[in-house]
């Protein structure tokens, strides 16, 4: 089994051409083959050979933290929140060439500091001053959860950078990122579909990113901002996607989706072979100057269903609802968003939420994104862009009170790589690619004809496309 090809996207081509130089720069990047495919020996290097950094940058998460903020500061907050992000993601780079580790914190925090106060400021201008924000100024060091953490980093004179860590990329993958997936025992319980269940099914069918739409932007999270999101995301559906798309430009911009009546916006972050060949982004944004390096993977397929509730009928999304599940900062934030779901073909009764799974020969890597399933009835976003939206009780299917069942989204995503570790998804540097950081957006575009389509669909136990 070898990659999937792909086509370049039109951003790939205005970037610097590939090279199969060293990356220097931004934290130590090196590029370092440290994947052995099933026709390799066993003697190939685990993904942690190339050494490994002491810590990593654990910030308090801002945006969690503002889940009111007056419409009238939402672009000022954004722009800022995003600034936070640049900060901590600089302080990484740094942090591979300081001697002393410490010495990054106490200017990140002065910078956190005045950020803060604007966005604090900019709330009290709209009428209303959060409290105590600047507590959430301090960042503290964490040390990186892999074994061997002092023998590998006498290697590091032997690369000649400070600070290397596992992976090609420099800042991870790790060996124990990675477990057989014939090792986990089957651990998936879906609550029982009760009498007034919605039991259909609608598949929209919109590509596997064929085309190469790549950026790393985030037009959910940090609207108005070039790389936003630090790591770079594959898009299927609506082809108008970057960080300055406002509902009108989605709703005129062309979609990918066999349905013409879906122009909604599906990313994710792209998935890359760390096998030593550089990709076209590996001195740009989101891609090598953010740590993400190796050869980004077509998906071999995705699939997209929005499934029903197991005890309620459901009803229509609004137009433009926004939903993002899974945290990009579960690493450093902890589990309490983490939505991750890993797993093989085959095997798919058995998901993994921190780990990568090692598929056997002939099996495939599968990311599953299951998206809340509950609305608030009101509001097509929220500050921190999770309140507006809720999970389904995981035993008994109800949404939380006040909340209403819609049509929730399962996307699908399979990867024909080589078996065994050697790949990772794009993450922000400080987050170390790890799995658990794995996450999916979501923007529905439906024209409101289809949308009812689809609830109507789900409620009348069809299986519709």
């Amino acid at each position: 089994m070898g990659r999937t090809s792909r086509k370049r996207s039109k951003l790939a081509r205005r970037l610097v051409a590939v090279s199969a130089a060293v990356v220097m720069g931004g934290g130590g990047l090196i590029a370092v083959n440290v994947y052995a495919n099933a026709g390799e020996g066993a003697d190939q290097p685990p993904p942690q050979a190339s050494g490994l950094p002491v810590s990593t940058i654990s910030c308090p998460d801002v945006a969690n933290r503002l889940s009111d903020v007056p419409q009238g500061a939402r672009g000022e907050v954004d722009d800022r929140l995003a600034e936070l992000d640049s900060q901590i993601t600089r302080a990484y780079d740094q942090l591979g060439a300081a001697r002393d580790k410490q010495s990054v914190l106490a200017p990140l925090e002065e910078r956190r500091q005045g950020t803060l106060g604007e966005i604090a400021d900019a709330m009290d201008q709209a009428g209303q001053r959060p409290e105590r924000l600047d507590s959430m100024a301090p960042c503290t060091l964490r040390a990186v959860d892999a074994p061997d953490q002092q023998g590998q980093q006498g290697q590091q004179g032997e690369q000649g950078q400070q600070g290397q860590g596992p992976g090609q990329g420099g800042n991870g993958p790790a060996a124990n990122d990675f477990v057989e997936i014939e090792s986990v025992q089957p651990n998936v319980n879906r609550p029982r579909n009760q009498r007034g269940a919605s039991r259909g099914t609608f598949t929209t069918k919109c590509g596997r990113n064929e085309n190469g739409k790549f950026n790393p932007d985030n037009v959910i999270v940090a609207p108005g901002v070039s790389n936003g999101a630090h790591h770079m995301h594959d898009y299927v559906g609506n082809q108008a996607t970057d960080a300055f798309s406002g509902d009108d430009d989605l709703a005129n911009g062309r979609t990918s989706c066999r349905n013409q009546g879906d122009k909604s916006t599906y990313y994710w972050p792209v998935l890359r072979l760390q096998n030593g060949e550089n990709e076209a982004d590996a001195q740009a944004d989101g891609g090598g100057k953010d740590q993400n390096v190796g050869e980004i993977q077509t998906p071999s397929s995705v699939t997209l269903n929005f499934v029903g509730n197991p005890r309620s009928k459901v009803v229509a999304m609004p137009r433009f609802l926004r939903i993002i599940t899974g945290d990009a900062k579960a690493f450093t934030n902890g589990d309490a968003n983490a939505n991750a779901s890993w797993s093989c073909t085959g095997f798919e009764d058995r998901q993994l939420k921190d780990k990568y799974p090692i598929c056997p020969e002939g099996s495939k890597v599968v990311r599953t994104f299951n998206f809340q399933s509950c609305w608030d009835g009101r509001n097509t976003d929220s500050a921190n862009h999770r309140t507006h939206v809720a999970f389904a009780d995981q035993r008994t299917g109800a949404c939380p009170q006040g909340f209403k069942a819609i049509p929730q989204l399962v996307q699908r995503v399979v990867y024909d790589v080589p078996p065994g570790p050697g790949f990772a998804v794009d993450s922000f540097p400080e987050q170390l690619h790890k799995p658990v950081t794995d996450h999916g957006d979501f923007i529905n575009v439906f024209d409101e004809r289809l949308m009812r389509r689809v609830a109507d669909c789900v409620n009348s136990g069809q299986r519709c496309t």
